[in-house]
This record gives C-alpha cells, sequence and structure tokens, in this order.
C-alpha cells in the first residue's frame, strides 16, 4: 500500500509503508506553502516511529525548502521519533548542513529567572569592590613605574610628554579662559547685587578673591581637564586594546603602561597649576570689570584691596590641589582605557564612564581636602573689617 502526496506546483512527497519520504520536484520558495502543508498533514496523520527523507529525486533546493526540511526534520526529533536524511546530492547536503549552523546559532537565549533585592545588591557589590581592587592595583603599578623612572630619567618619553603638554594644555587654554572669565562675571554681578545692598560694594573683592582662587577655579579647570583630556586618554587607549596594538606592543617588549600611562600622567601634574593660574588671574579679570561697570568699584581700589582679601595661603591651596586632582584624572582615563573589551561600542562606554568617575572623584577629593584643610586650620578666613 502505497500513499502518495503531491505539490501540484513544485514539489511532491510519497510515503511508503517501509517508512520513507520520498521528495522530489523543485523545492523552493515558490511553492513552499503548499509543501509545508503536505509536510504538516504527514507529521500529523502518522505515527511512524522512524522517518527516512530521500532527496535524491529533488531537481533544486533554495534555502527556504532547505529550512523547510529541516525544520521537520527536528519537529520529528523533539516529539520522540527518530528521522534520517539519504539520497541527498553533495549541494543539497552543504545546504542542509548551514542550516544546522544557523539554527545552532539562533537558537533562542533562556533568560535567567529573576533575581531579589538582595541579590543585586550583593552582586553589585561584589563588582563594585572588584572593579576598587583592580583600579587600587593599577594604581600601584603607575606609582611603581613612576618610581623607577624618577631614579633613571633617561627612562622618561620626553617627547610623548612634551606632546601631551601641547594637546592637553596650550590647546585647552582658550575654553579654559572663557569658563574662567564668564565664572568670574557672573560670580562678581550675583554676589555684588547683594552687597550693594548694604554699601559693602568693596567686599566683592573678598567674595570673588577666595572663592574663585582657592575653589572654584581649580575645580572648574579640573572638571573641563578631565572631560577633555580624561575622554581622549580612554578613548586613545581603549582604540588600542581594540585593535590589539597594546598586545603589539608587549610583544616587542615596549612595556604599554611605561609608553602610555607615564606621558600622560606627567604632562598632566605639570600643566594643571599652570593652567590653573592662568585661570585665575582671567577669572578675577572678569570680576574686575564687573566691579568697575555694575558696581562702582575702581581698578585701582580693587587691586590695592586683593592682597589684603586674598592671602597667599588661599591662593597657594588653590594651586596645590591642582596636582592631586591631575593624578585622579590621568589614572581613572588611562584605567578606563585598559579595561575596554569588545568593539568600538565598548570604548564609547569606558570614555562616558571615566569622565562621570574622574569628575565624581575630583569633587570628593576637593571636599576631603578642604574639611582637613579646615580642622587644620589653614587658610581660615580673614577679618573683613
Amino acid at each position: 500500500m502505497r500513499e502518495f502526496i503531491q505539490n501540484p506546483i513544485l514539489a511532491t512527497i510519497e510515503c511508503n509503508q517501509i517508512d520513507t519520504v520520498i521528495c522530489s520536484g523543485d523545492w523552493t520558495l515558490d511553492g513552499i506553502y503548499q509543501l509545508e502543508l503536505q509536510l504538516e498533514k504527514f507529521i500529523c496523520s502518522k505515527d511512524i516511529p522512524t522517518v527516512i527523507f530521500d532527496g535524491s529525486a529533488i531537481r533544486t533546493m533554495d534555502t527556504a525548502g532547505a529550512w523547510l526540511l529541516f525544520r521537520t526534520y527536528k519537529t520529528l526529533e523533539q516529539v520522540g521519533r527518530s528521522a534520517e536524511l539519504q539520497g541527498f546530492d553533495s549541494e543539497h547536503t552543504d545546504l542542509l548542513d548551514m542550516m544546522k549552523i544557523y539554527a545552532t546559532k539562533l537558537q533562542p537565549t533562556i533568560l535567567p529567572a529573576k533575581s531579589n533585592f538582595l541579590e543585586n545588591v550583593g552582586k553589585s557589590t561584589y563588582q563594585s569592590f572588584n572593579n576598587l581592587i583592580n583600579f587600587l592595583d593599577f594604581v600601584g603599578k603607575t606609582f611603581s613605574l613612576v618610581g623607577r623612572e624618577i631614579l633613571s630619567p633617561s627612562r622618561i618619553r620626553w617627547q610623548a610628554v612634551f606632546f601631551n603638554l601641547y594637546a592637553d594644555g596650550l590647546t585647552a587654554l582658550p575654553i579654559i579662559g572663557m569658563l574662567a572669565f564668564l565664572t568670574g562675571v557672573v560670580l562678581a554681578y550675583q554676589g555684588g547685587i547683594q552687597l550693594s545692598m548694604y554699601g559693602a560694594n568693596i567686599f566683592i573683592v573678598d567674595l570673588v578673591g577666595i572663592t574663585l582662587l582657592r575653589e572654584l577655579v581649580p575645580l572648574l579647570t579640573a572638571i573641563i581637564i578631565a572631560g577633555r583630556s580624561g575622554s581622549a586618554y580612554t578613548a586613545q587607549i581603549g582604540t588600542m586594546k581594540v585593535t590589539n596594538e597594546i598586545d603589539a606592543l608587549s610583544t616587542i617588549g615596549i612595556v604599554p603602561m611605561e609608553l602610555l600611562v607615564l606621558p600622560k600622567l606627567l604632562s598632566l601634574i605639570i600643566l594643571m597649576p599652570l593652567v590653573t593660574a592662568y585661570a585665575d588671574v582671567i577669572g578675577i579679570f572678569g570680576s574686575m570689570l564687573v566691579a568697575k561697570f555694575s558696581f562702582g568699584v575702581s581698578i585701582t581700589d580693587f587691586l590695592h584691596r586683593f592682597p589684603e582679601a586674598v592671602s597667599t595661603t588661599n591662593y597657594l591651596i588653590g594651586i596645590g590641589k591642582t596636582p592631586i586632582f591631575a593624578t585622579v584624572i590621568a589614572l581613572v582615563g588611562c584605567y578606563q582605557g585598559f579595561q575596554v573589551r569588545g568593539g568600538a561600542d565598548q570604548v564609547g562606554k569606558q570614555v562616558t564612564l571615566s569622565v562621570v568617575q574622574a569628575i565624581f572623584l575630583v569633587i570628593i577629593v576637593d571636599a576631603i581636602l578642604s574639611v582637613i584643610f579646615s580642622w587644620l586650620g589653614i587658610g581660615t578666613l580673614p577679618n573683613l573689617i
């Protein structure tokens, strides 16, 4: 007894009692719908434990036909029935093998079970602690190399240091100067309005001088450098990680940190006090203009009051914090660059993380230093009268 199932358009399927499905015709996209109906009807109507698909009579087959046959083959296996393929020529066999590869890659991802709140807290804490340990390890290695190069200055790559001084310092002067000038203008204007209500216009000098030189200018300069130079450090090192240039440096005997981290760290430590001093002058100049044209404090009176209002200690505190800020920015920027894994999209993520972490840590360090100086009584405010 033989059962004959025919696709009236392109292909045929014939089934006999020896559990063999004879496939013939053109298994292509044009007649795939009719062919699919025949296969589904065969699977549902027959309860044969072992099925053999014979493809010796197939004339042509495309990916649609191969996928339909492969899906039927896998469906029979899932319901506990054995399926075999025979008689297919080499081209059709290669096409079916390709379907197996794609089916393996396209397997749906099984999402993990939702974790509870405490589990999420534990994972986040562990990951944060692990990141902190890795960062401290990076810092230790960096300062170890710094100590070695201080003992042997000839190892310092001065060309890279001078290049970073130009790229991170000289080219940043316009944006930093503009920011400092506008900050001085806004601070003098807003503070002057309140002081003028009590006829204390001259104290604009005290307000502006101490606030700008000790706190605002060093902090804002560090934030600009973190967003401008720290992100560039991460992007440069991260791109080199993606393109395997760092592995190439290690292969030829060059220590990557000695070439990529130390010049950036040294140049940033050198230029931050210089750039901050430049920003101090520009910020005070902006305040001086506002005091003269809006509140009647002449330039002569401003300059005469300034040394009395702002002590050398307050100025040095502001300048002295900048090398610490520079160290934080350089270390975070370079560390996040070395943490890049994968492709170019990961570089962007690490750059964002680098800027956020650098700014956050700079503000934290500034707050800690302010508390320490307050405890030690360094740079206390002078008597205004």
